[in-house]
């Protein structure tokens, strides 16, 4: 097919604790080689982060972009948005080994590439499975640091009962609260195209949002409000091609996150979008399809990118 959605059931993992797993998931593309899109945590869900990747890429890719379990379209048997088993980067990385069986990608070089928790479970993912994974893609990445910005306040909403729902339903009450709740993750949410800002309401608005959400940061953010994930030490040992993509002005996660993964990594490339925050998919789409396209072309050796495109802002 052309493109669409699609939906497969992954089997439970007993020794994990995860039940029996409904993944929903977008396909664009019926040639060349396979791209898997994670996206990330909140309310996000395939088609809020990659709306206009999957639609660049599938002229000449294989795009496949699926819901994390709890989000978007994914049910568990347990119901609509809700978490299947832990919540964690060790689990989602088991559900996308899942995933890639189900699809009959798990044989198949594949680029991966993933935003904030998605590009966490992206390397995860990687760092265990590097014969299978053709190229790395992360963006604004989770998994690259200890201290978070504001972990404190994450950790604590995630322990106080209703702080997230009541949260999630006032960011959902107006196309004006949904753009200042934006404004906490974005460079410049005025700038953020309306049916965007109206597809984050709406999910927002749905029971039991970011449910799935509070758990993975019950799970992942310590009492200190530090990551419990950090892959830094593991970068140097990673020899597949990596491109990290960073927001200049990310109030989420810092930028030297990446600058030191782009150091570490025997292979990478590094791209700084300015004016740009935490959603550089969404925030600044067209420069991010023009690095991540090239990237796929050329790989991480700059020197085969025209004077035009050459350099590291956008």
């Amino acid at each position: 097919m052309t493109g669409g959605t699609g939906v497969v059931t992954i089997p439970p993992n007993g020794a994990e604790g995860r039940s029996e797993t409904r993944l929903s998931y977008r396909r664009a593309g019926t040639s060349g080689d396979p791209v898997v899109l994670l996206h990330g945590g909140g309310v996000d869900d395939a088609t809020l982060s990659w709306k206009h990747t999957i639609d660049a890429l599938a002229d000449d890719y294989r795009v496949y972009a699926p819901d994390w379990p709890g989000y978007g379209d994914s049910v568990a048997t347990g119901g609509n948005n809700a978490p299947v088993g832990e919540q964690t980067i060790e689990s989602y990385v088991s559900v996308l080994e899942g995933f890639l069986a189900e699809t009959g990608l798990e044989d198949e070089p594949i680029t991966l590439a993933g935003i904030s928790m998605g590009g966490g479970a992206a390397l995860g993912y990687a760092l265990e499975h590097p014969e299978t994974v053709a190229a790395l893609g992360l963006v604004d990445s989770y998994g690259l640091g200890r201290r978070i910005p504001g972990g404190q306040f994450f950790k604590s909403a995630a322990h106080v009962p209703g702080a997230n729902s009541f949260g999630w339903a006032t960011m959902s009450l107006s196309t004006e609260t949904a753009r200042l709740a934006l404004a906490n993750v974005v460079a410049d949410a005025g700038q953020l195209e309306p049916e965007f800002v109206d597809a984050f309401r709406a999910r927002a608005s749905e029971p039991g949002a970011g449910t799935a959400f509070e758990a993975f940061q019950r799970a992942e953010i310590t009492a200190e409000g530090d990551a419990r994930t950090d892959f830094t030490d593991d970068l140097e040992s990673l020899s597949v091609p990596t491109l990290l993509v960073h927001g200049v002005d990310d109030p989420l996660f810092p930028v030297r996150w990446s600058k030191r993964a782009h150091e570490l990594l025997p292979d990478s490339r590094l791209e700084l979008v300015e004016d740009c925050g935490h959603w550089v998919p969404r925030e600044r789409p067209e420069a991010f399809v023009e690095r991540l396209r090239d990237f796929l072309e050329n790989g991480t050796d700059a020197e085969k990118r025209s004077d035009a495109e050459n350099g590291t802002s956008a």
